[in-house]
């Protein structure tokens, strides 16, 4: 399998670390590829025409995109026999694994989206104060909801969860975002003790 792939992009690291979990990595061939919105790649526009990583392409062309779809078709062919599924058989189990994998995706989205709006010459006043406050409640709800995740079984929104988290430690790392939030510090902190988590550890390498 052929994955578009950078060593900064969280939602690459996401998917990165589901192929750890299930025992996959090696029959994954990361290719370097630089996304960037401002600039279509051509080359990555032939298996996804909307130039976003991750993308990920079979042995027999089948081109499948972007993170939820890679996660639960890597969940499919995991090898890891002894390891749990990611995306639970239970259907309650299931939904809140799919409702904290929106919410980690979703707030990754509002981190790029911030970073990029600050990097802008002129930022937006009124979207920097709209993705402070939406900031802020994200991390009050997962700070509420920190004990759940640690009682939970690991799952696919542990995994977003935990990499939106990371992220903020990444490019957010003069924002102390574990202040007013014990129970959330805690949690990541065992996510990121994860062999699978330490293994993707991003790299700003532009």
């Amino acid at each position: 399998m052929k994955l578009h792939w950078s060593p900064r992009s969280p939602f690459v690291r996401k998917v990165m670390i589901v192929a750890h979990e299930r025992g996959l990595v090696a029959r994954i061939t990361c290719v370097r590829t630089i996304a960037a919105t401002a600039k279509p790649h051509a080359e990555l526009m032939r298996d996804n025409p909307l130039s976003k990583i991750p993308t990920l392409v079979l042995d027999d062309g089948t081109m499948i995109y972007d993170s939820p779809v890679i996660c639960e078709y890597f969940d499919s062919l995991g090898e890891l026999e002894d390891a749990p599924k990611l995306f639970p058989a239970d259907a309650k189990a299931r939904l809140a694994a799919l409702r904290r994998q929106a919410l980690g995706d979703g707030f990754l989205d509002l981190l790029v989206l911030l970073r990029d709006e600050r990097m802008r010459v002129q930022p937006s006043d009124a979207h920097l104060v709209s993705a402070a406050v939406r900031k802020r409640a994200v991390l009050d709800n997962l700070e509420e909801e920190a004990t759940a995740l640690m009682a939970a079984q690991f799952s696919i929104g542990h995994v977003a969860i935990g990499c939106a988290l990371s992220y903020l430690d990444f490019r957010y790392a003069d924002e102390d975002w574990r202040e007013g939030h014990p129970r959330l510090a805690a949690w990541h902190a065992t996510f990121s003790a994860r062999p699978s988590v330490r293994a993707t550890e991003p790299v700003d390498d532009s």
